[in-house]
C-alpha cells in the first residue's frame, strides 16, 4: 500500500477545497486552508532537518491548529507523538528520551518547559505568506508501512512502551470501515487526548471521510460542558470512553438531536446503560468498540440499534481488515463457548514497540497460518465466541489472583456483581495487607432509582453463584469508579485506596461504637481511602478538606434524610462528633 494519511487528505482538499474541515475555538478552516497551513509548517519542519521516520512530539492543547500540526508532521514524512499535559514531568521526560525526540511543536505557554535540549517550534508564531499564496506542497513520502504516530501505553514493568502505528493501520480503521461510514454531512467530535488512540478515530475518521471535525474547547471540560458543546456544534458522531458513557447516560442524552452514531469503549460497558441510551436516543446507533492500541483503536465492534435486555454487552465481531483467533495456552484454537486468549491479525497491527525488540517479539508472535512473515498480537484478554460468531469479553488473562490458595478471575466476580439489580457498575481488586495476605475487595456503583445496596445482601446473593472463596470479604458502595485520564477504570487507584493505613494523628485510636459511629467511620474510610480510622480522629488531620466535607455531609443526608450543619461538622470534625450531630438531627440507629 502506497497511500498515506496525508496523501489522501491532500486529494480530498483538492476535490472539495471549500468544504469546512475543522472548527475550534482558535479557528475555522476549510479543507484547502488546512492543507495549505499544513504544507507551510511541513516546510518549516524540513528546514529544521526533520526527516522521514523521525518522531516529532506535540505539546499542544485542543484547537483547529491540532489538525494543522498533525498533517504537517506527516507531510514532512515523520511520525507524531502526542504528549499528555496531565502526565507528570518525569514520565513525559522518560517518553521523550525513549522516543529520541529532537523537535517539539508546542503551545507558547508550555514552550519554555522543555529547555535547550530540544528544538521547540511554536506554530502560532510562524509567519504566513504576505500575498496569501499557498506554499508549494511537499512531495508526498509514499509508503503505507511508514509509522504515522507513536502512542505510549503503560508497561507491566512500570516503564511506558511506545506503540509504532503505521499509516496503513489508520487507513484500515477509517477508510471503508464496516462499523462506521462517514459522510460530508457528518460532524465528528474531537475530545480525546492526542496521547490516547481514540483520537485516531475522531480526527482521521472525519478528515479522511470528508466530514467536519468539531474540536472541543481546550482544558478540563465538565461532562455537562461536553454535552452542551456536542449539541451546539451538531455533533453526529461521538466517541466516549466507557466511564464517560456511563456518566453521560446517567445525566441524560436526550437533547442531542444531530447525533446518529454513539461509540463507546476502552473498558467494559454496562448493559443497563446501553439499553437506557438506546431508549433515550431511538434514532441513534450505539457501538461497543474493543481493541488494544497495538491494533489501532478497534479490533472488534458490536453495534446495537435497540435495547437487548441482556446481562452483558458483547464486543462483537472483527472490523474490516482484522481477524481474530481464540487460542489456548498452547496456541490451539478453542471451540465455540470455550474461553481462550484473543489474538489479533491483519492490517491494523502496529509494527511493535519503539526501541524494544524483546517485548515486540514476545507480544507480536508468528501466526499459526504458516504464511511467512504473518504476525498476530497477543492481547492478554480472555474472550468466548458464541455460536453466531459474536465475541464476549471476559477480562484480562492476567486478572487472575490467588486468595486463600484458590485461583480467582476477578472478571468473573465483576460479572456476577453487575447482574445484581441494585448494581450499575463494579470493580474488584485483591490488594495485599501488611502481612502480605491478599483480600478480595469489591467497589460497586448503585443503579439509578435504587436505594443504597447493602453489602451484606450483595455478599449473600453472590454466594449463590460463586464459591465462598470468590465472594469479596469487603464490598464498598461508592458514587462512581475512579477513571484514568484515558477514561478506563483506574484499578491501581482502587488498590492504593484500599491499602493505605491510618496516618499518625493526635487522638489515640478508639474503635467506633454503635451503628452511627460505625456508619460515619465507614463513609470516611471510603472517601478518604484510609483503613482503620478511629472514632475520635480529626477529619482534617487525616487529609480531609472543605470540598470533601461537603460531599460527606451530602452522602449522610442522602442515607439518613437529615440535615447536618457544616458549622457543627467543623466544631467537632470526628466520626463521634458527626454521629452525635446525626442523632441530634433525628437520624435513626
Amino acid at each position: 500500500m502506497t497511500d498515506t494519511i496525508d496523501s489522501l487528505f491532500a486529494r480530498l482538499a483538492a476535490e472539495h477545497p471549500n468544504r469546512t474541515a475543522v472548527t475550534g475555538d482558535d479557528a475555522t478552516l476549510t479543507y484547502a486552508e488546512l492543507n495549505a497551513r499544513a504544507d507551510q509548517l511541513a516546510h518549516r519542519l524540513r528546514d529544521e532537518g526533520v526527516h522521514s521516520g523521525e518522531v516529532v512530539a506535540l505539546a499542544a492543547g485542543r484547537g483547529a491548529a491540532t489538525a494543522v500540526h498533525l498533517l504537517a508532521v506527516l507531510k514532512a514524512g515523520a511520525a507524531y507523538l502526542g504528549l499528555d499535559r496531565r502526565q507528570p514531568a518525569t514520565r513525559r521526560d522518560l517518553i521523550l528520551r525513549d522516543s529520541a525526540v529532537r523537535v517539539i511543536l508546542a503551545d507558547k505557554d508550555v514552550a519554555e518547559e522543555f529547555g535547550d535540549s530540544f528544538t521547540v517550534i511554536v506554530p502560532e508564531d510562524e509567519p504566513t505568506a504576505a500575498d496569501g499564496t499557498a506554499p508549494t506542497p511537499l512531495q508526498p513520502v509514499p509508503g503505507g508501512d511508514r509509522v504515522a504516530y507513536v502512542a505510549y501505553t503503560s508497561g507491566s514493568t512500570g516503564s511506558p512502551k511506545g506503540v509504532c502505528v503505521p499509516h496503513r493501520a489508520v487507513l484500515r480503521l477509517v477508510r471503508g470501515a464496516d462499523f462506521l461510514t462517514a459522510t460530508p454531512d457528518d460532524v465528528f467530535l474531537h475530545f480525546a487526548p492526542l496521547a490516547f488512540d481514540a483520537s485516531t478515530l475522531e480526527i482521521w475518521g472525519a478528515l479522511l471521510g470528508g466530514a467536519r471535525l468539531a474540536i472541543a474547547p481546550d482544558g478540563d471540560l465538565s461532562l455537562d460542558g461536553l454535552l452542551s458543546f456536542a449539541r451546539e456544534t451538531q455533533v453526529s458522531v461521538m466517541w466516549l470512553t466507557a466511564g464517560l458513557f456511563h456518566q453521560a447516560v446517567d445525566r441524560g442524552l436526550q437533547d442531542l438531536p444531530a447525533l446518529r452514531h454513539l461509540l463507546a469503549g476502552g473498558d467494559t460497558l454496562s448493559a443497563a446503560h446501553v439499553d437506557r441510551a438506546l431508549e433515550m436516543l431511538p434514532h441513534v446507533v450505539v457501538s461497543n468498540g474493543y481493541g488494544p492500541t497495538e491494533n489501532t483503536t478497534f479490533t472488534t465492534v458490536h453495534t446495537m440499534i435497540e435495547p437487548g435486555r441482556a446481562a452483558t454487552v458483547p464486543v462483537g465481531r472483527p472490523v474490516s481488515g482484522t481477524s481474530v483467533l481464540l487460542l489456548d495456552a498452547r496456541l490451539r484454537p478453542v471451540a465455540d463457548g470455550e474461553i481462550g486468549e484473543l489474538y489479533a491479525l491483519g492490517t491494523g497491527l502496529a509494527h511493535g514497540y519503539l526501541n524494544n525488540a524483546g517485548l515486540t517479539a514476545a507480544r507480536f508472535v508468528a501466526a499459526p497460518s504458516g504464511t511467512p512473515g504473518e504476525r498476530m498480537y497477543r492481547t492478554g484478554d480472555l474472550a468466548r465466541r458464541t455460536a453466531d460468531g459474536t465475541l464476549e469479553f471476559l477480562g484480562r488473562a492476567d486478572g487472575q489472583v490467588k486468595v486463600r490458595g484458590f485461583r480467582i478471575e476477578t472478571g468473573e466476580v465483576v460479572a456476577a456483581l453487575t447482574t445484581l439489580p441494585a448494581v450499575a457498575r463494579a470493580e474488584v481488586v485483591a490488594p495485599r495487607d501488611n502481612s502480605g495476605t491478599r483480600r478480595l475487595i469489591a467497589y460497586v456503583v448503585p443503579a439509578d432509582g435504587t436505594s443504597r445496596p447493602s453489602a451484606l445482601d450483595m455478599r449473600t446473593q453472590l454466594a449463590r453463584t460463586l464459591p465462598d472463596y470468590a465472594v469479596p470479604g469487603l464490598v464498598r458502595v461508592i458514587d462512581d469508579l475512579p477513571l484514568t485520564p484515558n477514561g478506563k477504570v483506574d484499578r491501581t487507584a482502587l488498590e492504593h485506596r484500599t491499602v493505605q493505613e491510618r496516618p499518625e494523628v493526635n487522638a489515640s485510636f478508639r474503635e467506633p461504637e454503635g451503628p452511627l459511629e460505625q456508619a460515619v467511620t465507614g463513609v470516611w474510610c471510603d472517601h478518604l481511602g484510609l483503613e482503620g480510622i478511629g472514632a475520635d480522629d480529626d477529619f482534617f488531620e487525616l487529609g480531609g478538606h472543605s470540598l470533601l466535607a461537603v460531599a460527606l455531609i451530602a452522602e449522610l443526608h442522602r442515607v439518613y434524610g437529615v440535615e447536618i450543619s457544616p458549622i457543627a461538622f467543623y466544631l467537632d470534625p470526628t466520626p463521634a462528633g458527626l454521629a452525635r450531630s446525626l442523632a441530634q438531627a433525628g437520624a435513626t440507629q
